[in-house]
């Protein structure tokens, strides 16, 4: 997700200087007129760095050798590091405090990860929730509106990871609820698609319903996301639940749910394959083969995808 948001930073008028572990990416970039960092630490005058990696423990490690700089020649004052990804809430904190020590306090995290998908990155209509301060926010707000169309500044440093955490339990365990209806439909002999279309109608319409359901419904599993990341996410509602005592059966439910997943060998599939893990738990119907195999919805994809 982070080329397409950052190719709408470009658009925007934006110098925009980038770096990938793979080159490729950044070649693309270029070529839309951006700029090229041979490493991390390379951007350590930059006055607002984003890092969008698949989980805090890569962002770390990408993010090493640029404080080791900073501890040897602090940065300009005000400078702002914004963690993009979805990332624990309580583990971005101590990121902040890791990056305020190596800068000798020039240097400030906030969070603001997204929601939307490869399409919304695409489309530049990202949900962006931030946490910071209100001051940091503001300076920022013009980059977040150039990616999102929804943004929102929810609290201090971690209160966007924390709400990107509610979406993620409400998408995950929303999905799964959907994927549960749809092997139940279509084992007693209903046809998803319409079941879904009457749903759309009613209460139980949603956004979720909206974009994942047809590929419930298709069985289609060709990965816009992999599902493998639904399992951290909903990690990290139980990590921050723990932290005020508050109980969310859904989302424990949720991260047994896609731990099994993951267990499977779908986790680098769509998040609607969760409705194959669902049907690989379940009694093989009378009459048919054994469903789902982690092979055979990878041949399946494969197949499928152009």
């Amino acid at each position: 997700m982070g080329a397409p948001m950052a190719a709408n930073l470009l658009k925007a008028g934006w110098a925009v200087t980038a770096w990938n572990r793979s080159t490729a990416a950044v070649d693309e970039f270029v070529q839309l007129g951006g700029a090229s960092a041979a490493s991390v630490a390379d951007l350590r005058d930059q006055p607002v760095i984003i890092f969008m990696l698949p989980d805090l423990s890569f962002i770390e490690e990408a993010a090493s050798g640029l404080l080791d700089e900073w501890r040897l020649a602090p940065p300009e004052p005000g400078t702002l590091v914004v963690v993009m990804s979805s990332v624990s809430p309580v583990g971005v904190q101590a990121f902040g405090l890791a990056v305020t020590e190596a800068s000798a306090g020039n240097a400030t995290v906030l969070d603001a990860p997204v929601s939307g998908g490869t399409e919304g990155a695409q489309r530049g209509n990202l949900a962006i929730m931030a946490g910071g301060s209100e001051e940091n926010f503001a300076r920022l707000l013009p980059v977040f509106e150039a990616m999102g169309t929804t943004v929102k500044r929810l609290g201090e440093l971690g209160a966007g990871s924390l709400a990107k955490a509610c979406n993620q339990l409400i998408v995950g365990t929303t999905t799964a609820a959907l994927a549960e209806a749809a092997e139940l439909a279509e084992r007693s002999g209903m046809d998803v698609g319409a079941l879904f279309e009457v749903l759309s109608g009613g209460l139980a319409a949603s956004r979720v319903l909206e974009f994942v359901g047809p590929r419930l419904a298709a069985k289609d599993y060709a990965p816009t996301g992999p599902a493998k990341f639904m399992h951290k996410d909903l990690s990290f509602v139980l990590e921050s639940a723990a932290a005020v005592d508050a109980v969310v059966p859904m989302a424990s439910a949720g991260v047994e749910l896609y731990a099994e997943l993951k267990a499977q060998g779908l986790g680098d599939l769509d998040l609607a394959v969760v409705r194959q893990t669902i049907a690989n738990l379940s009694t093989p119907v009378a009459g048919t083969s054994t469903a789902g195999t982690s092979t055979d919805v990878i041949d399946t994809v494969q197949e499928t995808t152009p």
